[in-house]
């Protein structure tokens, strides 16, 4: 599972200097961190990146509150929002989301579980529609989950890294949703468990 990083220096600063400019730089039951993972689709030319819905929101459309602070994944533009407790933060991060409609869960969840360094494991639907994946990939770079992950009370999802910076932007995953890994560990340290969550 090497991941090659053509041409992600110019990107990455690009995106990270577009979240600047517009006020900013993101799913399943509880259960323990090793039970699960999420691998993405192979990246192609044919998977279109859309940063023109890339824009900053206003938190109440969508939350009446910011208890424990609030997590708004737009799947449409492809981007994730976080809004303090306090009203005082605001984050707006680009994001991989699920690569297509039947992989896509909308709705309200919660931050269950944070993890540093977590561990991969397939679901089982994954291994019966991907036979060849390995069953389990210690953390580490060849781990789909990056180097932090938000476990979400909906069962397998996850809002969480990744090593393979093509992915972000595209329509590239499993069901779960990815950030660069410099994203995830920003919003690791300024969400807590019980931090709400909406995709729309």
């Amino acid at each position: 599972m090497a991941f090659k990083f053509k041409n992600t220096l110019n990107r990455r600063s690009f995106l990270a200097g577009s979240a600047a400019l517009v006020g900013a730089p993101a799913f399943a039951q509880s259960m323990d961190s090793s039970n699960t993972v999420e691998i993405e689709e192979e990246v192609t030319e044919t998977v279109r990146r859309n940063i023109s819905s890339f824009r900053s929101l206003d938190w109440q459309p969508y939350f009446s509150n910011l208890n424990n602070g609030a997590i708004l994944v737009d799947i449409s533009s492809r981007a994730l929002h976080y809004w303090s407790e306090d009203g005082q933060t605001y984050k707006l991060y680009p994001s991989s989301v699920p690569l297509s409609e039947d992989l896509t869960r909308r709705g309200r969840t919660r931050v269950t579980q944070k993890v540093e360094g977590p561990s991969w494991r397939p679901t089982p639907s994954m291994l019966k529609r991907n036979p060849d994946w390995p069953p389990f990939v210690p953390p580490g770079p060849d781990n789909p989950l990056g180097t932090h992950a938000l476990y979400l009370s909906w069962t397998y999802y996850r809002i969480h890294g990744t090593h393979d910076t093509r992915k972000i932007g595209r329509r590239s995953s499993n069901g779960c949703i990815g950030l660069y890994n410099e994203h995830i560990a920003e919003l690791f340290r300024m969400a807590k468990v019980g931090t709400q969550v909406l995709l729309i």
